[in-house]
């Protein structure tokens, strides 16, 4: 077994996970390996981070932890709604799958320990389901332009980071490669067919309204969100990640003030400090001073606490 744990690079003491390489590795993401165990899948969520599709050279120390914990956490409590491909998150010996790691690796190895997860192997669908209950992004550049939000009509006059009357469902293309592009709901019934397409808007839109409501008692507004589904035969899950900074746009809610964008628990520090660089968004991307790396990490474990009441470290659930 390899050991790909490795100290961040510029002296915080904290260790960052960036790569996995173990035997049945099935694909690599911009943040998560993922491995096949036949019937099942291992997710490594790493403490990689990327942006403007570009992958760096730092990691982000718990990252990797806060989006497979926070994920679990959201499956365990949505699964009401739909039922999802999570089975477990790793832990150390004696939890519920250590058998299957213990044929696929001769153990469970340590950089799995609440940062991966088994899940059910599915067959993706070629769209990412978005809620939008909140004008922002590439939804209020689409409005200024257009009126409309992949092809649904909203009112004049509404403003940058507005709430919007009701959430509304502007699925996109799964890219492989650069940025995902709308998709009308049209478009969707011809890439799934017309009733799973209703399937697809109806449970995201009522995963949304369900998360929303649940983070605003804990003073988080999800402005959007995104989800993806497979199939394992007839059945419809929902996969991937769910409801985790990477996936959704977190705000304040006490910081919350429409026609202006909006403090989030994301990636914007690391955005804002890559513009500021002028670097051009093309590989090699310049190295990530540590200030940059810790405003990010505190985002991601404060987006965890709110939302669960937990710390990240230490989390027994």
């Amino acid at each position: 077994m390899i050991d790909c744990l490795g100290s961040y690079a510029r002296g915080s003491g904290m260790r960052v996970l960036l790569e996995t390489n173990w035997p049945h590795l099935f694909a690599r993401g911009k943040v998560r390996d993922t491995y096949d165990l036949g019937e099942r899948l291992l997710i490594v969520a790493t403490d990689r981070v990327s942006a403007f599709d570009v992958v760096m050279r730092e990691g982000i120390p718990d990252k990797g932890k806060v989006l497979t914990l926070l994920s679990a956490f959201w499956f365990e409590r949505t699964a009401p709604i739909v039922p999802s491909h999570y089975l477990a998150v790793v832990r150390d010996a004696g939890w519920p799958y250590a058998q299957v790691l213990e044929e696929a690796f001769g153990g469970v190895p340590p950089e799995c320990i609440d940062r991966a997860m088994i899940v059910r192997k599915a067959r993706p669908l070629p769209v990412e389901c978005v809620a939008r209950g909140y004008l922002a992004g590439s939804g209020w550049e689409q409005y200024r332009e257009t009126g409309a939000v992949c092809g649904v009509p909203l009112p004049p006059g509404l403003r940058e980071s507005e709430q919007l009357p009701e959430p509304i469902f502007t699925p996109t293309t799964k890219a492989t490669a650069g940025h995902d592009q709308p998709l009308s709901f049209d478009q969707v019934v011809e890439l799934v067919g017309g009733g799973l397409a209703e399937q697809l808007r109806a449970l995201t839109l009522a995963l949304y309204r369900f998360a929303a409501a649940f983070a605003r008692e804990r003073g988080i507004i999800i402005a959007d969100t995104k989800f993806e589904f497979g199939l394992v035969g007839e059945e419809l899950l929902l996969i991937d990640e769910a409801l985790t900074p990477d996936s959704s746009r977190f705000w304040p809610a006490d910081q919350y003030q429409p026609g202006r964008p909006q403090p989030s628990f994301d990636k914007q520090p690391l955005r804002d400090y890559l513009v500021a660089t002028g670097w051009n968004r093309e590989p090699p991307p310049p190295p990530l001073p540590e200030e940059v790396v810790q405003a990010m990490a505190a985002r991601y474990r404060e987006a965890y606490r709110r939302i669960t009441g937990e710390e990240i470290d230490g989390v027994a659930r």
